[in-house]
């Protein structure tokens, strides 16, 4: 069994500032530090890191090979990762303040211009019963999930970030949602701040086949499916110093304890400790935490 991630492969650019920059105003910057990440390629790394087989699928512009070695470095499949000759590399600016909160603005770059035909290259290597890792920061998304259905591969969709169109996606495809709690209310067509029992229910009576699997930042995490109903886990402590891989590195972990069959208080306990090493190291790739690490913490 492996995991094949479709997923975007971004350049980050970190800014430090005090506090989050406001609508028409300027703010300054303490260091600017540039990291590799992208949803896509931080999935991938916390998938490699948790010890599950990982291909990464993706477009990075032509300068921008030192990042497919990278990949390759921490364990990932890279013979699909191409570069483009025609896109450059997607980035995204990070605004990250003293808390560790953030701010993000993304260009899609290479990552929105991926050929329908790398569809069929990628998916043909697919066997019945592997795992296909989908987030909402390529085009093809739609096209990727009928074709995975098809292939007859298990769907993990984490639509990050959220936009109105995924509402049309072929949902009915996904095996497991990864959610935080804006994307959970946008898939429900509901406001944000719903009570997320509910919240979770309305998901589950939607999607009655799939696992809905929810977020809560520093208030841990919620799953339902219809094998185990509701299950709970509190986040674990830990010094906030940056929060911008916490997500994909939860997704990762997550996925990775699934896909072993893991109960799912299991699954969301090690993903918890494992959002909670990351949030307390700088950047996205280099702060996700390898098994080790994960087992070590408040062990």
């Amino acid at each position: 069994m492996k995991v094949i991630n479709f997923g975007s492969l971004n350049l980050d650019y970190v800014y430090q500032v005090k506090t989050l920059a406001q609508p028409g105003e300027t703010v300054p910057c303490d260091t600017m530090t540039r990291f590799p990440g992208g949803k896509g390629a931080n999935q991938s790394v916390a998938l490699a890191r948790a010890g599950i087989q990982v291909w990464h699928a993706g477009m990075l512009g032509a300068g921008d090979e030192w990042m497919r070695s990278l990949l390759q470095e921490a364990g990932i499949d890279i013979r699909f990762v191409r570069l483009s000759e025609t896109w450059p590399s997607g980035h995204a600016i990070i605004q990250v303040d003293a808390r560790g909160m953030n701010s993000i603005i993304v260009y899609g770059g290479a990552n929105q211009h991926i050929p329908h035909s790398f569809i069929a290259q990628v998916l043909d290597e697919a066997q019945e019963g592997d795992w296909l890792v989908l987030q909402n920061e390529i085009n093809l998304t739609p096209e990727l999930l009928k074709a995975g259905k098809a292939a007859g591969m298990k769907i993990c969709f984490n639509p990050a970030p959220f936009t109105a169109d995924a509402l049309d996606f072929p949902l009915d495809c996904v095996d497991v949602f990864i959610l935080n709690e804006i994307e959970a209310a946008g898939l429900a067509r509901r406001p944000v701040g719903m009570d997320l029992d509910d919240l979770a229910e309305e998901l589950q009576a939607a999607f009655p086949e799939s696992m809905i699997c929810i977020t809560l930042g520093a208030d841990g995490a919620v799953c339902r499916s219809p094998e185990t109903g509701l299950v709970r886990q509190s986040a674990f402590a830990t010094r906030v110093v940056d929060t911008t891989a916490a997500g994909d590195t939860f997704t990762g972990y997550f996925l990775a304890e699934i896909a072993r069959r893991a109960p799912v208080q299991a699954a969301l306990e090690i993903a918890c400790k494992a959002a909670a090493v990351t949030i307390s190291r700088h950047g996205a790739i280099p702060s996700i935490p390898t098994r080790q690490e994960v087992n070590d913490f408040m062990a």
